[in-house]
């Protein structure tokens, strides 16, 4: 239900595929009847001409299939895969505009995995569980109308040998769901390490670390090793079932129909025509195991995706924000305080009480031991955190006052470790002025501009 926002226009592609799939299954279950047909007509009679028209039906009934096949994967391709796009972009939005607080807390690993396998997982989840779980439901429900219609004694053995299938199913469910999510966590918090390692190659190397931090590596990837086989073993167990009680419902129903054929109760094309639509039947029956897990873990990455996208972002726009017309640059801290949110109660404010006024023109230097909060001053002016207590203003109003976007344009921080991110020189050094690239880069007087800035930094 959550996902409706992002899958609705895409709903009615996947409706179409649903459909598609339902007609191929249809022809599918209309082809033991032909064969019936055939059984108890041409090749009882010994008339070789008449099968002829009948083997003809079968091709076409054969060709129309994998026709709908080909048409259920071409309608959901498309589809599927904006929807994709269009939930890692609004991802991507969100995590642009959450605070610094929130990405404080969560590893970037975490992040990059709901980014690309969760969101890669749901896109083929939509594009083909949904389908194949849902149609062959229905599938199911119709085959089995159709076996009782041929012979209800057979049908009914039939339908009860797949009760332990639904039971095996619901316990499946709430285990096989605990052992996807922490799967999940685990691997994303693998993809943080190798990430951590990669940023942070040259300190491992420096201080020979190297093997220090293979081992914490060996030690995540063990786990999740783990992980994964709990979940294979719990995929096994159920395979076992689904695989295991169809055969033994089609062995109870052979020893039947051949006693019911010899009885006269049943004709040999009915009997040939029930063990046709039960094949038919087989892999409806045999992909809900698979379905189930692989529902389970879209759901899972879907819990994971909206864990994300469900964050609050404390530092908001104001309703009615406030603009600076004519700037001047004095920047003052009043009575401020600060503490981080997961910093212990035992400790006091990072910042209590400071009070400070830089005016318009006046250079300053802050000086203190490492983790005195020098740092985080400097970000409260830009509101990558929002103070605790008292107030930060410019040119005597509130920072809070303002829209994030309005105020970075008048506050710039420069931070000690530089980010270059993977493009251009000039778009790196022009990051901050976006009024000097793109298409207003195409006004001379803009393209002098940015050839200035480029000058001064390099």
């Amino acid at each position: 239900m959550r996902l409706r926002e992002y899958v609705g226009p895409a709903m009615p592609a996947i409706y179409g595929s649903m459909a598609a799939y339902l007609v191929a299954q249809l022809i599918a279950l209309a082809i033991p009847q032909v064969l019936e047909a055939i059984v108890d007509g041409p090749l009882a009679d010994g008339d070789r001409a008449a099968i002829v028209p009948f083997a003809l039906l079968v091709l076409a009934l054969g060709a129309g299939e994998a026709a709908m096949f080909a048409l259920r994967r071409w309608l959901v391709i498309g589809p599927t895969t904006r929807v994709e796009a269009r939930m890692r972009d609004a991802l991507y939005a969100k995590l642009q505009d959450l605070p610094v607080s929130f990405h404080d807390r969560w590893p970037s690993g975490q992040l990059l995995s709901r980014a690309v396998s969760d969101l890669g997982l749901i896109r083929r989840w939509l594009a083909f569980g949904l389908v194949l779980l849902v149609m062959n439901l229905v599938v199911i429900v119709v085959g089995a109308v159709v076996l009782i219609s041929m012979s209800w004694m057979l049908g009914l053995v039939f339908l009860a040998c797949s009760i332990p299938l639904w039971i095996v199913g619901y316990r499946f469910e709430g285990r096989y769901s605990e052992v996807s999510r922490r799967s999940q966590d685990q691997s994303g918090d693998l993809a943080t390490a190798v990430e951590e390692s990669v940023h942070g190659i040259r300190v491992l190397k420096a201080f020979g670390r190297g093997k220090h931090a293979l081992s914490s590596f060996r030690a995540q990837a063990e786990q999740l090793r783990s992980t994964e086989i709990e979940k294979a073993r719990l995929d096994a167990n159920i395979w076992v079932w689904i695989l295991v009680v169809p055969a033994v419902a089609l062995a109870i129903c052979l020893v039947l129909g051949v006693q019911l054929a010899a009885q006269g109760q049943l004709s040999v094309g009915q009997l040939v025509a029930f063990f046709a639509t039960a094949a038919v039947l087989a892999w409806p029956i045999e992909s809900i195991g698979f379905l189930l897990a692989f529902s389970l873990d879209a759901r899972t990455a879907t819990d994971r995706y909206f864990d994300v996208m469900d964050s609050e972002n404390a530092v908001r726009d104001p309703e009615r924000p406030a603009e600076l017309t004519s700037p001047r640059g004095e920047l003052a801290f009043s009575d401020v305080h600060f503490r981080y949110q997961d910093s212990p109660e035992r400790f006091g404010d990072l910042l209590d009480g400071v009070d400070l006024v830089l005016r318009p023109g006046e250079t300053m230097a802050l000086v203190g031991l490492t983790g005195c909060g020098k740092t985080t001053m400097t970000a409260l002016a830009t509101r990558l955190y929002d103070v605790t207590g008292g107030s930060v203003t410019l040119d005597g109003v509130d920072v809070r006052a303002f829209r994030r976007e309005e105020l970075r344009r008048h506050i710039a921080m420069a931070f000690e470790d530089a980010t270059l991110f993977s493009a251009s020189v000039r778009d790196n050094v022009l990051l901050g002025r976006p009024e000097l690239t793109g298409e207003a880069a195409a006004d001379p007087a803009v393209a002098a501009e940015a050839e200035r800035v480029l000058d001064e930094a390099l």
